[in-house]
């Protein structure tokens, strides 16, 4: 049974949630990545913050990005999946919500994060192609 755990990315970068839009694009830039967590002062998972978010939400808004923090776009709950949880899971989740990326939670710890193209390396191209209908609808 191939779990969350054998395909994540390990290893996570968070945003804190105190940051500003400025430091999240930085950081973004830096790692090479379009998305990241974002993580509260107790080290919990407080959303997902994109690229997008930040070109929608602040810049398309007229808003100031040194102004705008991480936690102010993380919105209820975040959808995760369980470490251990099997790849059947990871597709009903993000099918069901229609996400291109899982963070992975191991107890309340964040431990990866399982984007798309994860479950299309590890995975056949039948379910992975009903991901990416279900996902792409609206």
């Amino acid at each position: 049974m191939t779990t969350a755990r054998d395909i994540m990315t390990p290893g996570t970068t968070c945003i804190g949630e105190d940051d500003d839009m400025l430091t999240a694009a930085r950081r973004m830039a830096e790692l090479g990545i379009g998305s990241m967590p974002i993580c509260g002062s107790d080290n919990r998972l407080k959303g997902m913050l994109t690229d997008r978010d930040i070109v929608i939400k602040v810049l398309a808004e007229g808003r100031d990005p040194a102004s705008v923090t991480a936690g102010e776009l993380a919105q209820g709950k975040p959808v995760t999946i369980g470490a251990d949880d099997d790849a059947e899971e990871i597709l009903h989740t993000m099918g069901s919500y229609q996400v291109r990326r899982l963070p992975v939670i191991d107890g309340h710890e964040l431990v990866g994060v399982v984007a798309v193209a994860d479950v299309a390396r590890a995975m056949s191209d039948r379910p992975v192609g009903d991901l990416i209908d279900a996902i792409s609808q609206n």
